[in-house]
């Protein structure tokens, strides 16, 4: 087909994508012709099959080809070849975007980001758990055990119960981080082809996750008081899908929080449409009020649960968890250890010291209110500029919110990186990405005066232009 130079300042993803775009504009390859399988042309080129998968969905996203399960990639027919191919280039490339400017931690404001300041996190009680680990002579060598350290297990066990969630510490598996058992779960569950629904909007990479499983991702209405459900009890008659992968609490990005009459009735459509639910409740430790989750109002007959310490203890730690019933549970134990054998003892002894050192709990409450108050500071901002708010639960990290003279929040994201900021697209969260005004804003990173000022400016121009 064509060569690829690795010593090339084009990546390989980059080089695939214009050569195969070259050879179909070319009429090399014809609409209709079938391309070599994802495996075949990492073998024959000499990359990694996710090179090759990554190069394959953006030509997908951009409009050059189309997958059809279980039979491959095809050059996909068009009305109108060249236009078509001009306009390609215009899109939004959710995956591009989200490594080469959400990802991008070297913009001097990251008001779009995904993670915490490093002095909000609990970086101290991870420092003592260091070097208390060192001080012990902690074993270096071998592997951890498939399930994880059993210490943090127990430990964890004990934090689930007092939400009510009653397990016992051979019910929690260990992984790394919470995208490791989102991974486990849906490749335990889902065939290629498979429908799947998704909170819409939601989680990019989960998204990006399941289309590489060959799975159908399919979004459910995200509104400011929980789910669409007429919505849902449609998409769950149409499309049969086996799992629900959803954020009940403190949802990303919206920063919903579905109240407990529709936690009810999502269990009983699971019940009624043989549906797992899968939820991820990676923001629990943000809220500060009591509330109840599918796992606890469920017990894990039909529910995943999942949880994760990178936003209050460390990202980089990479230790999550995930609760299941045990049949599910020793399937995905055995899955993780063909996929990667054990997670990282060492970290999850990391993970256990920070949390029992004594100031665990103090740190969680002086983090809370932290958020509260940049809520608080947030909201007025964005409000005085006449922004809308999706929602406003004064807890969690985020604010979804929109202007009406701010149209299309992907070019909107880019004329913000050329001045040092990082905002959060709504494209970026879309099933099926479309322009759309709406933004993720962290409000841990948004009370700053540089964002404001660049946002009015904006808001400026917008006015100048549609005046003349």
């Amino acid at each position: 087909m064509f060569t690829l130079n690795p010593a090339s300042p084009t990546p390989l993803v980059g080089q695939i994508v214009d050569g195969l775009r070259r050879l179909i504009a070319e009429q090399s390859l014809k609409p209709g012709a079938k391309l070599p399988s994802i495996r075949a042309f990492a073998a024959s080129h000499g990359v990694s099959v996710f090179t090759v998968v990554e190069a394959y969905d953006r030509l997908v996203a951009q409009g050059w080809l189309v997958s059809r399960a279980n039979a491959g990639f095809f050059v996909k027919r068009r009305a109108g070849d060249a236009p078509a191919a001009a306009q390609a280039d215009l899109r939004f490339d959710a995956r591009w975007y989200l490594q080469q400017i959400f990802e991008t931690r070297n913009l001097a404001l990251k008001a779009g980001c995904g993670w915490l300041p490093h002095d909000w996190l609990f970086e101290d009680g991870l420092r003592r758990s260091l070097r208390h680990l060192a001080a012990d002579g902690v074993e270096m060598g071998g592997y951890g055990l498939p399930h994880g350290h059993m210490a943090l297990r127990v430990l964890l066990a004990e934090s689930l119960a007092e939400r009510q969630i009653a397990v016992g510490p051979e019910q929690v598996l260990l992984t790394q981080g919470s995208s490791q058992a989102l991974d486990l779960v849906a490749r335990q569950l889902l065939q290629p082809g498979d429908p799947v629904l998704v909170d819409n909007p939601g989680y990019p990479n989960l998204m990006f996750m399941l289309r590489s499983l060959g799975a159908r991702p399919i979004g459910v209405p995200r509104l400011p008081e929980g789910y669409d459900l007429a919505a849902l009890e449609g998409l769950l008659i149409e499309h049969k899908p086996k799992a629900f992968f959803t954020q009940p609490r403190l949802q990303s990005p919206t920063n919903s929080v579905t109240p407990l009459a529709q936690l009810f009735r999502l269990l009983q459509l699971a019940e009624a449409h043989e549906l797992t639910l899968v939820e991820n409740d990676i923001y629990a430790d943000l809220d500060p009020e009591p509330r109840p989750s599918l796992a606890s109002l469920d017990q894990l007959r039909r529910v995943v649960h999942i949880g994760s310490f990178s936003k209050t203890v460390s990202p980089n730690l990479r230790v999550g968890y995930l609760v299941a019933r045990p049949e599910l549970l020793d399937s995905l134990a055995q899955l993780k250890m063909v996929s990667g054998l054990t997670s990282s003892d060492l970290t999850e002894r990391l993970a256990f010291g920070a949390l029992t050192e004594g100031r665990w709990r103090k740190h969680l409450k002086s983090l809370r209110d932290r958020l509260a108050e940049a809520h608080g500071r947030v909201s007025a901002r964005l409000i005085d500029l006449g922004f809308e708010l999706f929602h406003e639960p004064k807890a969690g990290m985020y604010l979804w919110a929109r202007h009406p003279d701010l149209l299309d929040s992907a070019e909107l994201s880019k004329l913000a990186a050329g001045d040092g900021i990082m905002l959060g697209p709504g494209q970026l969260f879309l099933v099926e990405p479309h322009p759309t005004g709406w933004l993720r804003f962290n409000v841990a990173f948004s009370d700053d005066e540089r964002l404001y000022g660049f946002l009015a400016r904006q808001i400026a121009q917008q006015a100048q232009s549609a005046a003349a």
